[in-house]
C-alpha cells in the first residue's frame, strides 16, 4: 500500500516541478527530494526559489534540488524554458503544479490572455507540448493539477474566451482546462502507444492555517483555534495537500488517465487515491476544441 508518509526510494528520478517555491509545489518538492528524487524547481523568481532550496536542505542535507527560471505566464519565457530542459538529462516526471487565483479585475499575461487561464493552462499546455518529444522517450509520467471546481464549469467557445470576467468562474473554466487536457492527452498517449503516462491529481481543501510551518517559505497562517478545530473536519494543509501530486507523478500503478484525490468526503482531505471525475471532464471533443485552442494561441502544436 501506498504511504505517504514512507515514500519509496526516487533515486535515479528526475522530476520537474512548476511552482515549485510555495505552497502544495514546495511540499512536492520537499517530499520527492527527500525520498532522493532529483528536482527541478521552476518558478519566475530565483530568490524565492533559492529560499525554498534551502528549507528544504535543513530538513534534508543531501537533497538534489535545482533552479529554473520559468514564468508560465509569459510565453517566451516557456520557450526559453523548454529549450534548456530538453537540452538537459532526461526528465522522468513533470508536475504541472504551478497556478494562480485572480483577482476581482481581469489581469492578463504577457502575451494578453486572461491571467488565470493563460497560467494554469496555456503556459503549461506550452510546456508539455514543446517538452513531449523528450517526455515520451523517457517514458515520463506528466501529472496536471487539477481542482475539484472543474464541477462547476463548462468548456465552450463562450466561456473560453468570454466577453465579461467573473473571477470564480474564470478560475473554474481554467481549471476545467487543466483536467480536460491532461485527460485528453492521456487518450492520445495511449493510442500512439507511447511511453509516456498523463494524470490529473488535486490537492482537496487545502488550506495555509492547516499547514506545517517552514521558516522563510510557508508560514502557518494564524486563526483562532476553534476555527482551526472546525476546519481540520474538512479540510487539511497544503502539505498533505501534495500527497495526491506526488503520489500521481511516482506510483506507477495508478495508469494513464487516472483522476488523484484525497479519499476522504467529497474529496475535501484524506489519504491519496483513486477517485471518480466529472463526465464532462472527460469530454473528448471539447478538449480537442481545446488543444486546437491552444495550439493557434501559444504557437505550439501537440504532435499526438
Amino acid at each position: 500500500m501506498w504511504n505517504p508518509r514512507a515514500l519509496p526510494a526516487l533515486s535515479g528520478q528526475r522530476i520537474l516541478v512548476t511552482g515549485g517555491n510555495a505552497g502544495l509545489g514546495y511540499f512536492a518538492c520537499e517530499q520527492l527530494a527527500g525520498a532522493g528524487a532529483s528536482v527541478i524547481m521552476a518558478s519566475r523568481g530565483k530568490e524565492k526559489a533559492l529560499r525554498a532550496i534551502r528549507a528544504i536542505h535543513d530538513r534534508h542535507p543531501d537533497a538534489e534540488v535545482t533552479f529554473q527560471r520559468l514564468d508560465l505566464a509569459d510565453l517566451s519565457s516557456v520557450r526559453n524554458a523548454t529549450e534548456a530542459l530538453a537540452a538537459g538529462d532526461a526528465v522522468t516526471g513533470l508536475l504541472a503544479n504551478a497556478g494562480v487565483v485572480g483577482s476581482a479585475e481581469r489581469r492578463t499575461t504577457a502575451d494578453g490572455f486572461e491571467l488565470q487561464l493563460g497560467t494554469n493552462h496555456l503556459g503549461h499546455y506550452a510546456l508539455i507540448a514543446g517538452l513531449l518529444p523528450a517526455l515520451t522517450d523517457a517514458g515520463a509520467r506528466i501529472v496536471q493539477l487539477g481542482s475539484i471546481s472543474h464541477r462547476w464549469a463548462r468548456l465552450t467557445p463562450t466561456s473560453l474566451q468570454p466577453s465579461s470576467y467573473r473571477n470564480a468562474r474564470a478560475y473554474a473554466t481554467s481549471k476545467l482546462a487543466v483536467t480536460a487536457f491532461g485527460f485528453e492527452l492521456a487518450r492520445r498517449l495511449e493510442l500512439t502507444d507511447s511511453r509516456a503516462t498523463s494524470v490529473v491529481a488535486h490537492p482537496g481543501f487545502s488550506l495555509g492555517m492547516l499547514t506545517s510551518e517552514r521558516p522563510g517559505v510557508a508560514a502557518h497562517k494564524e486563526a483562532p483555534r476553534w476555527r482551526q478545530r472546525v476546519m481540520a473536519t474538512v479540510a487539511q494543509g497544503k502539505d498533505d495537500g501534495a500527497w495526491p501530486l506526488v503520489r500521481a507523478v511516482t506510483d506507477r500503478s495508478i495508469p494513464n488517465g487516472a483522476y488523484c484525490g484525497p479519499a476522504g468526503w467529497f474529496q475535501l482531505a484524506g489519504e491519496p487515491t483513486l477517485v471518480p471525475v466529472k463526465r464532462h471532464a472527460r469530454d473528448s471533443t471539447a478538449a480537442s476544441r481545446l488543444i486546437d485552442l491552444s495550439a493557434a494561441l501559444t504557437g505550439v502544436e501537440l504532435r499526438l
